[in-house]
Order: structure tokens, then C-alpha cells, then sequence
């Protein structure tokens, strides 16, 4: 369903092109794999769970078993609830590939109970945001291996009511709020793309471009945390709620189309750029998200990924 629900039209091929895309097992991750998949790229299912990533590859080919010059499908763990899986993950990777051509950071929780990763962080703020945020920069030297890359970083309109406390990015100091966290970690999505794109420039790296975006309100396993009025909130506008199918195009529209060639550091909606919230404009937040999330992955504050050849 869904009343408002742009489609990616571009017929761009990705052969030779290799794609990482996070936690798509399920839902629109799983719709953007078979859909580079079609195109022709090596696509790196990076996801928690191996087993239900390798019948997620299957069911896949399968659908796809009357297309021609179909890719390649690859399986990575990765559990980003865990700043070692994150780095294991990302090691294995940087071993096996020449190049990164795309990077979707799709995988997230939303509104979950309270919790913490591995690490002690709470769970939506080091899973949305610092796993990626790791994740991403220990594979940029890949990623600038590209002639020609994006970044990819699925947020949410629900930035639009997130605030970084950075006194308290985990909750540990004032009463938790599920929504509040989720919030905060999909402001934490847009601000770190923003930033990573002053830094790309402030390199004078012009291969590499970045995208966050809002995939609209769809129905899929994240969901499976909201609460009883929510669900039943959902059920009364479910003329509203998009498929994954549905909810996959601006994400795909980002990584291929080429409309968006040459644009960095935006936020999309719809297929197309719309203005964030204004907290997610504040470049003096983003900087100091950026250096406060160096500290809490364990990364120098002069770690710069750029200058790695």
C-alpha cells in the first residue's frame, strides 16, 4: 500500500561493481540486495545471523533465476552490537576485496526495550549509529579505492524529533525513553553523514559520495518492538504503511540512479532531497558527534581513514 511511494526508474547496471549492504536478511535490506543483485553486482550481505542470511541468498537466486547477467552474493557476519563483530567484519572484508563500490548502512533497531551492546552502550545509539559509524570508517580505504562510490545511510523522519545529549548518549543518567533513544540514534545517522561529507571534501576526496534518507513508514520486522496502542495506531493507517518493496526505492535511488551523481551530504525522501530537521543542519554537533564517537568506538581523535592508500 502506501499513498505516497516513489520509484527508482534508473536502469543503471553495477557489474564489476561490489556492494556491502548491512543487516539484510529481511525487509528493505533484502529488497535492495536482489535489486543490485539483478544489476550485477558482487553483493556482500553483511548480517547477524549467517543462516537465515544464507536462505535469504537462496530465496534470491531463486527469484531471480530467469534474469540474466546476474551478480554474486557473498555472506559476512556481522553483529553490530559489537564493536569486535565490527571489526572482524570489516578485516575480512578489506582482505578479500580490491574495491567498495557501494556501502548501505541499512541494518538497525527500533524502539527497543533497554539494554546495552556488548560494549555497554545503549542498545539503539551503539547499534544504528556506532557500529555503522565504525563499520564505515575502517572500510573507507576500500571504499576510495572506487573510481566512482557512495555511501549510503538508511535514517528516518524520526530524526526530526531526536536530540544528541551528548551528557548522556546512553541513557545512563535520566530515565529511558525507547522512542527518545531511537530518536537520538536516526539524528546520529544524518549528522554523521553530513559530517563525513565535510570531511570528504576537507580531503579533497571527490569519488566518494554520501546519502542519508528516510525509506517512509513500512511494514517489516523492525517493527516487532512497538507497543500495543502503536501497533494498533499503525492498523487504523495501514493505507500509509509501504511494503519493503515499496520502502527499498530511495535506498536503491541513491546508491544507483544518476540523477544523484554528484550529490553528497543530503538528506533524501521519496527519491528525491529534502531538507532535515534542524538539528540535523548543526555542524558544530556533527563535529562533535563525530570526535565523541571516535572516543567511544576506541579510535584516535586524529584517526583519519582518508589518508589510507
Amino acid at each position: 500500500m502506501g499513498f505516497c511511494n516513489a520509484v527508482c526508474t534508473s536502469v543503471a547496471r553495477l557489474d564489476g561493481k561490489t556492494a556491502v549492504i548491512t543487516g539484510c536478511n529481511t525487509g528493505i535490506g533484502k529488497v535492495t540486495a536482489r535489486d543490485f543483485f539483478q544489476r550485477g553486482a558482487k553483493v556482500i550481505m553483511a548480517c547477524r545471523n549467517e543462516d537465515k542470511a544464507k536462505e535469504t541468498a537462496e530465496d534470491i537466486k531463486v527469484s531471480c533465476k530467469d534474469k540474466e547477467n546476474l551478480g554474486e552474493i557473498v555472506i559476512e557476519k556481522l553483529d553490530l552490537n559489537s564493536l569486535k563483530s565490527v571489526r572482524s567484519c570489516a578485516q575480512r572484508i578489506i582482505e578479500k576485496e580490491a574495491k567498495i563500490d557501494l556501502l548501505v548502512n541499512n541494518a538497525g533497531v527500533m524502539m527497543c526495550p533497554e539494554g546495552k551492546t556488548e560494549d555497554g552502550f545503549e542498545t539503539q545509539f551503539g547499534t544504528n549509529h556506532l557500529g555503522h559509524f565504525l563499520l564505515t570508517l575502517l572500510l573507507l580505504p576500500k571504499v576510495k579505492q572506487s573510481e566512482s562510490a557512495r555511501i549510503v545511510t538508511v535514517s528516518s523522519m524520526a530524526h526530526e524529533r531526536g536530540k544528541i545529549d551528548f551528557d548522556d548518549l546512553n541513557f545512563e543518567n535520566k530515565s529511558y525513553s525507547s522512542t527518545a533513544a531511537y530518536c537520538q540514534s536516526k539524528l546520529a545517522n544524518v549528522l554523521f553523514t553530513k559530517e563525513l561529507d565535510r570531511k570528504l571534501k576537507e580531503s579533497n576526496v571527490n569519488n566518494i559520495n554520501v546519502y542519508s534518507l528516510h525509506p517512509g513508514v513500512i511494514k517489516t520486522e523492525l517493527g516487532r518492538h512497538l507497543s500495543t496502542p502503536i501497533r494498533l495506531l499503525f492498523g487504523l493507517f495501514s493505507w500509509t504503511i509501504k511494503t519493503p518493496e515499496q520502502g527499498a526505492q530511495t535506498s536503491i535511488y541513491c546508491s544507483v540512479d544518476e540523477k544523484c551523481a554528484n550529490e553528497s551530504g543530503l538528506y533524501y525522501s521519496e527519491c528525491a532531497v529534502k531538507t532535515p530537521a534542524k538539528a540535523a543542519l548543526n555542524e558544530e554537533d556533527a563535529k562533535r558527534l563525530w570526535n565523541e564517537s571516535l572516543k567511544l568506538v576506541g579510535l584516535s581523535e586524529d584517526y583519519n581513514p582518508l589518508l589510507a592508500n
